[in-house]
């Protein structure tokens, strides 16, 4: 599968224009560098829109949901550091979600991804499902497309309160179902392909409620 292990962490947020310059230096130079360093952390990048909001999408990718709501992680959450303290408080619009990994296809990473970030109403769980690993499996053997991903958030892990959470100005919305396809090289094949596939009328005729979808490039990846 093209995720690294059967857990994400996917954050959707935006740095306000006058906080920019020192965000980009947090994020590069120790925030994900920390993260990634965390037992059972695999893989992170940072995507920036090309279409949609907010500006910037993160995707930790970690073995397992323990490796997200364990002792290593939830004490960095409750130790941030003295940068971390200052910036993230300058955060805005945040949307983040601990989820397991339904469904990963495809070979590898994509410079582009499309995120579609939503809940489903009460009992259209199944049709819901069924609709989006569907559309994914034909998404994968498109040209261009090389992963396609449904991630289900478990709204226990993404509610725990941390002292990291408490310093952010504003309560991060948390999404139950989070969809990604990554693609590599021609934008307009996937763009033209999600939106064939994965329409928001088709998402919302399952039982999605307001899905918000976004295209991103991938920006950064810690070494």
């Amino acid at each position: 599968m093209s995720l690294r292990g059967k857990a994400v962490v996917a954050i959707w947020q935006d740095a306000p224009p006058e906080t920019r310059a020192e965000y980009f230096e947090w994020h590069n130079r120790e925030h994900m560098l920390e993260r990634v360093g965390i037992p059972g952390f695999l893989r992170g990048r940072r995507y920036c829109a090309l279409n949609g909001e907010p500006e910037f999408f993160t995707l930790y990718e970690a073995q397992s949901l323990e490796a997200l709501t364990g002792a290593d992680y939830t004490g960095r959450l409750n130790n941030p550091s003295a940068w971390t303290r200052r910036v993230a408080p300058q955060l805005r619009n945040n949307v983040r979600s601990l989820c397991s990994v339904a469904l990963s296809l495809g070979p590898g990473v994509g410079g582009l991804v499309m995120t579609w970030r939503y809940d489903v109403a009460s009992g259209s769980e199944a049709a819901q499902r069924a609709l989006v690993e569907t559309r994914l499996r034909e998404l994968a053997n498109r040209k261009g497309i090389v992963g396609a991903h449904l991630c289900l958030g478990d709204l226990a892990a993404s509610s725990v309160q941390t002292a990291e959470k408490k310093a952010r100005a504003m309560k991060a919305l948390t999404p139950g179902w989070v969809v990604i396809v990554e693609g590599a090289g021609d934008r307009a094949a996937l763009e033209d392909a999600c939106a064939a596939l994965l329409p928001a009328k088709a998402l919302a005729e399952a039982g999605a409620l307001d899905p918000a979808c976004g295209l991103y490039q991938l920006q950064y990846q810690p070494g």
